[in-house]
Parts: C-alpha cells; structure tokens; sequence
C-alpha cells in the first residue's frame, strides 16, 4: 500500500481501512423534462441578458452599483473575481430579497421576521417596521437546539458560563488548563476506546476508558 516516496495509499487502523466496507448507493427522484428545460431556460435567459446589461454598464449607458475595480489599479492583481462579480450582479440581485431575512427573535422552529422593502431593485432594503410573527424557520442553523427559547440547555449553558466565564473556549496558551478540558478528552477516549492522556499534572487524570468519569 505504500509507494516508493513513502506515502502511504490508504489509511488503515489495526491492518483494517477506515473506510465502510458496504457500498453505499443512493437513489434521487429526477426531475421532470420540463422542469429541467425550463430552469435551464430560466438560467440562459438571466446571462444573456447579464452581459447585456454588463455592456450597458461598461458603456455608461445604465448605472453600476456594485463594487469595481478602479482604474488607477488597472495593473494590479484583480480584487474581484469576473464570473463570481457577474452572477452576484445579475442573477443573485433579482433573488435577493429571499436571502439574508434580518429576524427579531430567537432562530427556534418559529420566529419573527422584520418586513423589509427595496426601492432600488434589490440592492440596498429599508425596514417598514412591521413585524411578522411566527414564521416557520426552515433555513437557519440551530445545531444542538442551543436557540430555542427557554430550553434546558440554555439554563446549562448559562450555569455553566457562571462557573467557568465566557473564556472557557480559549485555547490552552490563552486561559491555561480546566476540569472540563480533562473531562472532555477523557470522555472522547472513552467512546473511541482509545487511551487518552490530557495534558496537565499526572494525578489529575487516569487513562481513557479506566477514568472513573467515564463511570
């Protein structure tokens, strides 16, 4: 498994790859013939009429109001990559009132959502100040559940917070070590039954999966 160089082909534990031994197959739905011929319609019809309007642009003809490079830097290193700029410019503005929705509550399975217009075809919004209320969140991050409101884990997070301050997740050179650090690498040795040696005086800890913590 090794080649010439040295380098190592395959990873393996114990003289067994780490990889799944099962194929693993998955199956999608297709989408319609029509569904598809139209997005990509859709898709063509939005870069043509992208380089017209980035034509128009260069020309003066219809005003710019994303950012560009200025001529006196004409020489240097391009600040902005093309294609990125031009879908950002011409397909992402028309879309954009659909992203990046400012809300005013926690991002729990509902939440409050500030109503926001734009006068300028989606490239700067102001808020009309209304509110609206309980919108099925489906496309915010709230791994572990740590935002809902009110949950156990919040009342955790906030005991702990109180026990150790907010610098408990500074690296060992900033803060030094805590009882949670041993805690939490004697745990992990644990479950992968793999011995453990946390970094810290040698009575502080016992060997991974024999720690009484684990207990």
């Amino acid at each position: 498994n090794c080649t010439k160089n040295g380098i190592v082909k395959e990873a393996q534990q114990n003289g067994k790859p780490h990889f799944y031994d099962k194929l693993i197959v998955e199956s999608f739905e297709e989408a319609p013939l029509h569904v598809m011929v139209f997005t990509y319609m859709g898709y063509g019809i939005g870069t043509l009429f992208g380089y017209l309007r980035d034509f128009l642009r260069n020309w003066g003809i219809e005003k710019c109001n994303a950012a560009v490079e200025r001529k006196e830097q004409k020489d240097f290193v391009p600040l902005y990559q093309d294609f990125e700029n031009f879908y950002t410019r011409n397909l992402y503005m028309r879309i954009r009132d659909n992203w990046n929705r400012p809300i005013c509550s926690a991002p729990g399975p509902l939440f409050d959502v500030m109503e926001r217009v734009s006068d300028d075809y989606n490239w700067t919004f102001r808020f009309t100040g209304r509110v609206i209320k309980d919108v099925i969140n489906m496309g915010s991050y709230n791994f572990l559940g740590l935002a809902a409101k009110y949950d156990e884990s919040m009342r955790t997070i906030k005991d702990v917070l109180e026990v150790y301050g907010t610098g408990v997740a500074s690296t060992r050179h900033e803060m030094g070590e805590f009882t949670s650090s041993w805690q939490n690498a004697l745990c992990v040795g644990g479950v992968l039954q793999a011995d453990s040696v946390p970094q810290g005086p040698p009575w502080s800890w016992k060997m991974g999966r024999h720690s009484s913590l684990l207990e």
